[in-house]
């Protein structure tokens, strides 16, 4: 158990934290992490398309619908969550979301954040999400922003999750995640997001095919893995 440690994810919409990150979120709590995932939006447009196509549905139903999804899959990978509200198709951050998040960088101290790839030509809201998980991360370690409260924070590494289609967008990852462990769990939490069904089975082969690749890079048996892209060096004292 790693007691005291912490992770942060920032997410879009509440699919991509179970799609992409759901196996790290599973593993690190495991291990005794403290996962938080701030949820930008209720994906009650972009990932919604279901409950409106239903007709007769209002905004706040989706979201309300939506919300109850997303707080039961992070209960299942065993993370905390919170929603911004920030609206999807459109996503739009506010100065008030920014200081809130710069204050969870600085309360939560997470030794690592998970987000989103730095380009998705199919999907703006990703970018947005990555670039203002950065602002936050960058302003959290200015010692002029709210220079009377506890500066212990050290910015930590970022991890950005696989998208749907990584080459379309530059996407190289550079660490595969063994999930072997945590499998069964991440696969519960995708089928809590009932609506997007057609979905499991294609993040499932994604979980299959890094598993493969982690296996032939490491030697190690491996059957389940996620691709992250670290976008940051990492330091060590020797290269064995």
């Amino acid at each position: 158990m790693t007691i005291g440690k912490t992770g942060l994810v920032v997410t879009a919409h509440p699919g991509d934290f179970v799609w992409r990150a759901g196996g790290a979120i599973a593993l690190h709590t495991k291990k005794g992490f403290r996962m938080k995932i701030v949820c930008l939006s209720f994906g009650e447009r972009g990932e919604s398309q279901w409950a409106w196509k239903r007709g007769d549905v209002s905004l706040a139903e989706v979201k309300g619908q939506r919300r109850e999804e997303a707080e039961r899959a992070a209960e299942t990978l065993g993370a905390e969550i919170e929603f911004f509200d920030a609206g999807d198709y459109p996503l739009h951050t506010t100065p008030e979301m920014l200081e809130r998040l710069v204050d969870i960088y600085r309360e939560l101290k997470p030794s690592f954040v998970l987000t989103h790839s730095l380009e998705d030509p199919y999907n703006v809201d990703h970018p947005e999400a990555t670039r203002f998980a950065q602002e936050a991360r960058i302003i959290a370690q200015a010692a002029g922003h709210k220079p009377n409260l506890d500066l212990t924070y050290n910015a930590p590494p970022v991890f950005l999750f696989e998208p749907h289609q990584p080459e379309q967008c530059n996407y190289k990852p550079n660490v595969i995640l063994n999930i072997d462990d945590v499998w069964e769990t991440k696969r519960k939490a995708f089928e809590i997001l009932a609506a997007q069904k057609h979905l499991w089975e294609y993040y499932t082969r994604v979980a299959l095919n890094r598993g493969m690749q982690g296996g032939r890079n490491s030697g190690r048996a491996m059957t389940y893995g996620e691709a992250y892209q670290r976008i940051f060096p990492e330091i060590v004292e020797e290269l064995a």
